[in-house]
């Protein structure tokens, strides 16, 4: 048989002890507390907003009327004579008689230049250069670009002086090949914007058609369906950018 293990005791262990009790500091309290209550208690009577407010209830007879808060100009009494006067608490100065002169030779004190000077003025941009904190001006410090110092400034570009060019050259000999032979017809402004007009109502159709195209391109036809609108409309748009770029166009007429 297994032996059993108890653990170790003593009588002494039922004998029951004496609690011995904690005895914690007194609890801090400032000398300032009743002063601190009392100065809470006015500020909070003070702003106290539950309840109905303790003020004079408005009698019945101070009603608002019509018209009562508008401000009233001052009352007319009658004089003696039976004109009405009007009652007023600041005099006007008299009307001066034709006899007085003007004061000459009156002039002010102000320094204009001095007040000019006191209005704050907007700081200017300025950078630092050096760590002993040398500064000077953005503008002169070069880190801000001027366009107007460069040496082509206001000048025509070189590619717009090249399509002006050529422009120029195709026009002269359009008209050097009508003047030697008179089967070139210019186009006029009505035809131009017709030609033109109809060449962006055709491109509209394509991409009207291009747009209802599947998602889902799987098929031979259909890719080589979406290559032909796409090829017709690339076709279109040079065309119409070809007639918006040249207002004078000439046409071969047998």
């Amino acid at each position: 048989m297994s032996e059993a293990i108890y653990p170790a005791g003593s009588v002494y262990d039922w004998i029951p002890k004496e609690q011995e009790e904690i005895k914690k500091p007194p609890r801090y309290v400032s000398k300032f507390r009743p002063a601190v209550i009392l100065e809470h208690m006015l500020t909070k009577d003070a702003k106290k907003t539950m309840g109905p407010p303790k003020v004079e209830l408005p009698s019945p007879d101070k009603y608002l009327k019509k018209h009562s808060k508008h401000p009233k100009p001052p009352e007319r009494t009658e004089s003696e004579d039976g004109h009405k006067t009007r009652t007023c608490a600041v005099r006007k100065p008299a009307v001066p008689r034709r006899t007085e002169k003007p004061l000459m030779g009156i002039q002010t004190k102000r320094n204009f230049l001095q007040t000019t000077v006191m209005f704050p003025m907007k700081p200017k941009a300025i950078s630092v250069d050096t760590k002993e904190g040398h500064k000077q001006l953005l503008e002169n410090s070069g880190l801000v670009p001027k366009y107007v110092m460069k040496k082509d400034y206001g000048e025509v570009p070189m590619y717009l002086q090249l399509r002006s060019e050529a422009e120029r050259k195709a026009q002269a000999e359009n008209q050097r090949l009508v003047r030697e032979q008179n089967v070139l017809q210019r186009l006029t402004e009505e035809d131009h914007q017709a030609v033109l007009k109809g060449l962006k109502k055709k491109w509209d159709e394509l991409h009207r058609e291009y747009q209802g195209l599947p998602l889902l391109i799987d098929t031979p036809s259909k890719k080589t369906r979406k290559i032909c609108l796409e090829e017709k409309m690339s076709q279109l748009e040079k065309d119409i950018s070809f007639f918006e770029r040249f207002k004078t166009i000439f046409i071969y007429d047998d």
